[in-house]
Parts: structure tokens; sequence; C-alpha cells
């Protein structure tokens, strides 16, 4: 009996891990072959796999199982030196949902949700599986004062703590 409760509770947790915050709904009609390519991290909620680093970019690409191969990428100015990441995502409700399950540790993943996307694709408001988690992503390093006060807003009517925001620096290292 204790077995099948820690199943069961094993179970429950890779669940909610790939779920969506309240308040936040995956957008529709995504077309993954628009969202690959180079991205700039613009803002983010602070975690551990991302504190202290600037100049965060994300890249993605196809994988051979239809899959998406993700590499994020920061330099620490307080270690002098870049570092990264190499995850892979798949859909969670299809091609056509911006829901994805994204893994960089073996068989564990976590939720990446966008739930606003430009129209050309030009920037993207992604969270993971709860309100600790949330982006604004850019195909530039630098987005307008609008996109960034429409970000603000949606993020907080969506249950986000905004004063906690980080706006990444993004400059040319030598």
């Amino acid at each position: 009996m204790r077995l099948i409760g820690m199943l069961c509770l094993l179970v429950m947790s890779v669940v909610a891990c790939t779920g969506t915050p309240k308040g936040v709904t995956p957008v529709d009609n995504f077309v993954l072959n628009r969202y690959l390519g180079n991205w700039y991290e613009v803002a983010r909620l602070d975690h551990r796999f991302e504190r202290g680093l600037s100049n965060v970019t994300a890249q993605y690409s196809l994988k051979g199982d239809g899959g998406v191969k993700v590499i994020n990428r920061g330099y620490s100015e307080e270690d002098k030196e870049w570092k990264q990441a190499e995850g892979k995502a798949y859909f969670v409700e299809g091609p056509h949902t911006g829901h994805l399950k994204v893994s960089f540790f073996g068989p564990f993943y976590g939720s990446y949700v966008v739930f606003e996307l430009e129209d050309d694709y030009r920037y993207a408001f992604v969270s993971g599986p709860n309100h600790n988690y949330l982006w604004l992503l850019s195909r530039t390093p630098d987005v307008s004062e609008e996109v960034k006060q429409r970000f603000i807003n949606r993020a907080k009517a969506s249950g986000f703590d905004t004063d906690d925001l980080i706006f990444v620096k993004q400059k040319s290292l030598k």
C-alpha cells in the first residue's frame, strides 16, 4: 500500500510539473517551425538555474524524433565564463498549442507555456509550471517599452509577482 501511495505521489508531481499556472492559457495556432531559432531573454523571474547570468539566449532546433533541442546560454560575470545547458522539449497538448514539456535533467520535465506570441514571432511571453517561472523572450536583445509594459501588465493579471522581474543585461562581450 505504501508503494502505491508513493507511485501516486510521483505521478501527481510529474503531472503538476507539466501543467499550467492558474490564469495562464497556452496560445493556439502555434507553429513550431516559426518559433525555432534564436531568442534573447529580455526579462525573467529569478531562479537558481539562471541566477547571476547576463546575455542569456535560448536556441531551439528540431530533433530527429520530432522534439525540440534546447540550448540555453548565459554569461556569469562572477565566474567570467559562459554557462550552457542543453535540453529537449516535446508538445504536451499537440503541435498547435504552445504548451511543451522541457527537460534538462533526464526523465524530469517541466512546463514551457507560451501564453502570448506576437504575430510575426518577434516576442513571446513564457511561463513554467507555476507562478515562479516567467520569461519575456525576443528575437532581438531589446524590445520597446510598450512591449515591456504589456508583458508586465499581462503577467501581473495572470498572477505573477512582477515586482521581482529581472531585466536581463544584453550587451556585447569581448
